[in-house]
């Protein structure tokens, strides 16, 4: 598990940096360590499941900023606060933004470790949700244009009737195509049809 995984640290300060990589290699996680944010935005490539240490206070670019700019980028990385006493409404701000925690210093070192696997886990959690949204659209482009229509309007809850009259077309017809949509979507049943093509964008007609 940890051989795929990638734990980014940023932190100015050499001694807890090393200190912090010396920690997180011992669990076996491939470890990349930058002293300013703005050479971890240089340096990094996101990785399949990753996660990012950084601290509150740093000279140039601080964590905050660097957690906004990978929000900008849409880079789908957890991050791990640092706080040094004093910066704990710092970190406050950062959880509200998303950040998955924040660890006072001195920290405990199996609780950071325990927060880390946390973060690894739900990074690998969004990578399998990616992989499913992508194959769902990729059902949804087979479909037949008449086929995607019918998917809309089930995904609407509507039933086979009220579909043939929006359409134009007899109930029969609409029962081949939802039988074709089922089986191209490979949908085991009806809200297992809707949950796929609505993480693969689909939305209801007006």
């Amino acid at each position: 598990m940890s051989a795929e995984s990638t734990v980014f640290i940023v932190d100015d300060d050499e001694a807890v940096r090393e200190s912090l990589q010396a920690l997180v290699e011992t669990e076996g996680y491939a470890v990349q360590a930058f002293d300013s944010a703005r050479g971890f935005l240089e340096g990094f490539s996101l990785p399949d499941v990753g996660c990012l240490i950084v601290d509150v206070r740093m000279p140039d670019m601080g964590g905050l900023e660097l957690q906004a700019e990978l929000v900008a980028r849409e880079a789908s990385l957890p991050v791990i606060v640092v706080t040094g006493h004093g910066d704990v409404p710092l970190a406050v701000q950062a959880m509200k933004a998303g950040a998955i925690d924040f660890i006072e210093k001195p920290y405990n070192d199996q609780q950071l470790l325990d927060t880390i696997a946390r973060a690894l886990e739900m990074a690998r959690n969004r990578q399998n949700q990616s992989a499913f949204a992508q194959e769902a659209k990729e059902r949804v482009a087979a479909l037949t244009p008449r086929e995607a229509q019918v998917l809309e309007h089930l995904v609407a809850g509507r039933a086979n009737k009220v579909i043939a009259y929006e359409l134009g077309i007899s109930p029969r017809t609409i029962e081949i195509h939802r039988a074709h949509v089922m089986e191209k979507m490979q949908a085991r049943s009806l809200s297992d049809l809707v949950r796929m093509a609505l993480e693969a964008g689909i939305r209801t007609p007006e």
